[in-house]
């Protein structure tokens, strides 16, 4: 249990900290003139959320390139690779059991038979297979498609975040305040001054 003295420290520390937000990012912060163009920076781009989004849609990583976040493709592109890795291996492990199913079937010799007729595979084996395989193959497709979107809404969020400016103009500082009426018990106030 917290004695009084405790839960007072505390106090103080974690309300002495100062907490930082966000500015209005929809101001022109600067016009510089180049020529006769005026250049705004610091100006509310509505289309790039969608620009970046547009663009990792066309090739997976180019939105994170977009939003100059150059770190994040690489990731994209790996998290991309290894769902198309395994469904490219299961789907040809896939046709390969399915095509020794079929051969077996229908008489013929397949590649779990040797020259001798023995069967190092059994026909339920084959089947029991070619039903994992074409599941481990559907969860990658479906892995695959996630992953896609999810760096799609990713480069998105990141460009909707991009363009919001963090600056100090919007703080909270609390202060203690004793009471000044009673000055016999002491009583301890809070008072959260915030600017804009």
């Amino acid at each position: 249990m917290f004695s009084k003295k405790n839960i007072f420290f505390f106090s103080i520390v974690f309300l002495s900290l100062q907490l930082f937000s966000q500015i209005d990012s929809t101001k022109v912060k600067d016009l510089k003139i180049k020529g006769d163009v005026f250049v705004a920076q610091g100006v509310y781009k509505p289309l790039a959320p969608a620009k970046a989004a547009f663009y990792s849609a066309i090739f997976p990583g180019l939105g994170q390139i977009y939003n100059k976040k150059y770190w994040k493709a690489p990731v994209v592109w790996g998290a991309l690779a290894i769902p198309t890795y395994y469904y490219l291996t299961n789907n040809s492990n896939y046709k390969r059991y399915r095509t020794a199913y079929r051969l077996r079937k229908n008489g013929f010799q397949d590649e779990f038979t040797d020259d001798l007729g023995n069967e190092r595979v059994s026909l339920e084996t084959l089947e029991r297979a070619q039903e994992q395989l074409r599941e481990n193959r559907d969860m990658s497709l479906l892995s695959g498609v996630i992953l896609y979107v999810l760096q799609i809404v990713e480069a998105s969020v990141n460009a909707h975040l991009l363009q919001f400016n963090t600056d100090d103009n919007l703080s909270i500082r609390p202060t203690l305040v004793q009471d000044p009426i009673q000055f016999d018990a002491p009583k301890v106030g809070l008072t959260l001054k915030y600017t804009f």
